[in-house]
């Protein structure tokens, strides 16, 4: 779907017209039908406030141009699974299981793989495998580059 679509979509599902959304964004009616009919793209800002408004990721509103992964845990995201900040807005760097309201669930790196390990492994695929794998691939991740 195209980001005109998507934002249609979003629109009439929340029982919403143009008008009403473009007061919500802080931009004219005219604006909201220029996106609708793929004129223009919202920008940044806005994309942020619609984000937070329909409550989906920022990808979402641009038709998942990219498969998002948690920069965590390695995990694919989608809206159901992306995480929040304090404030309610969606942070598209982790999962909700990684990071919450502003703080993360696993201090540091051994205390993820200790659970990884755990969750991941069944019977094809060993705990030692499955942290053998984990430390490979952790480290590949933006935020344990950052740690």
């Amino acid at each position: 779907m195209e980001t005109k679509d998507i934002i249609v979509d979003l629109r009439t599902k929340s029982g919403m017209s143009q008008e009403e959304l473009a007061e919500k964004v802080f931009v004219t009616r005219q604006a909201v039908s220029r996106w609708e009919n793929g004129e223009t793209t919202p920008g940044t800002d806005t994309l942020k406030l619609l984000s937070k408004l329909f409550d989906v990721s920022i990808n979402t509103l641009l038709g998942s141009p990219r498969q998002l992964i948690c920069q965590c845990c390695g995990m694919p995201l989608d809206d159901g699974s992306v995480s929040r900040e304090t404030d309610g807005s969606v942070n598209e760097d982790y999962c909700k299981w990684c990071y919450t309201e502003g703080k993360f669930a696993y201090p540091d790196m051994d205390s993820l793989l200790d659970f990884l390990s755990e969750h991941m492994s069944n019977e094809n695929f060993t705990p030692e495998q499955a942290r053998e794998y984990f430390e490979k691939e952790l480290p590949k991740l933006r935020h344990w580059q950052k740690s």
